[in-house]
């Protein structure tokens, strides 16, 4: 890392949509997928507004999988990782810019959404295990916020 610099993200929202787990030519796991997160405020007339943005998340091998198997539509997570932007064409040959979050951790966050409360890994108090590239299960006690 160059001193000096700093490329972090964090991000608490719920996904917008299931993971899609894709695999490259070398069998290398991918999933993208994408986080609402959203700011409440108040305007000057007084009235309650919230602006919700969007952010594609990108996953890169055992993670994505863990992604793929355990996140779904309307799920909280905690996602960490840089931000990277990426040029391409549109279908008129327009350059595009798009920018997007590498994640290297993920917490899912809360009670799993649905019927089978309870078999998300929790330890049946609402706190979920993290999930990372490198590492084991810890309570979401070690979240730093």
């Amino acid at each position: 890392m160059r001193s000096g610099s700093v490329n972090k993200v964090i991000l608490v929202g719920r996904l917008g949509k299931d993971p899609d787990v894709r695999y490259t030519t070398d069998g290398t796991p991918v999933a993208n997928f994408s986080v609402a997160t959203d700011e409440t405020f108040t305007d000057r007339a007084g009235d309650k507004q919230t602006n919700t943005q969007w952010h594609r998340i990108v996953v890169w091998k055992k993670l994505a999988e863990i992604c793929g198997e355990h996140l779904h539509r309307g799920r909280q997570v905690y996602v960490e990782g840089s931000l990277r932007s990426r040029k391409w064409q549109d279908r008129e040959g327009n350059e595009r810019t798009s920018f997007e979050v590498v994640a290297s951790r993920m917490v899912m966050l809360g009670p799993k959404p649905g019927p089978q409360q309870g078999s998300n890994g929790s330890d049946g108090k609402g706190h979920a295990g993290r999930q990372s590239a490198d590492g084991p299960d810890i309570g979401a006690e070690g979240i730093p916020f």
